[in-house]
């Protein structure tokens, strides 16, 4: 098995958030129907795509931090204890600010 790259793992996380984020403006973008009751629904419809946007683009923050964090050294340190976050849990999940027990507390 490869080594775990972290900006690799960030970047490619970051390209599928951004993806995600794309996606789903140029579905809200779209026009609505004419008919009051198919509109009502893709109104309806418009409320989960915001709220999917909304958690991309909170992905994209977090990723755009831990990139921050790669950078200056503190990647894989907990916020919020400081020991170092397992690399089990950082392969799973490379944006990841706290250990294991810190997400607990979350």
């Amino acid at each position: 098995m490869p080594a775990f790259d972290p900006q690799a793992a960030l970047d490619a996380l970051f390209a599928e958030y951004s993806a995600r984020a794309s996606a789903i403006s140029q579905d809200l973008a779209r026009s609505h129907s004419p008919d009051f009751a198919e509109q009502a629904l893709q109104r309806q419809n418009d409320e989960v795509l915001e709220a999917l946007l909304a958690e991309a683009k909170k992905g994209m923050r977090q990723v755009g931090m831990a990139k921050l964090r790669l950078a200056d050294g503190t990647y894989g340190d907990c916020l919020r204890c400081g020991e170092p976050i397992e690399p089990a849990r950082l392969q799973v999940l490379p944006a990841t600010e706290y250990c294991l027990r810190c997400a607990d507390l979350q």
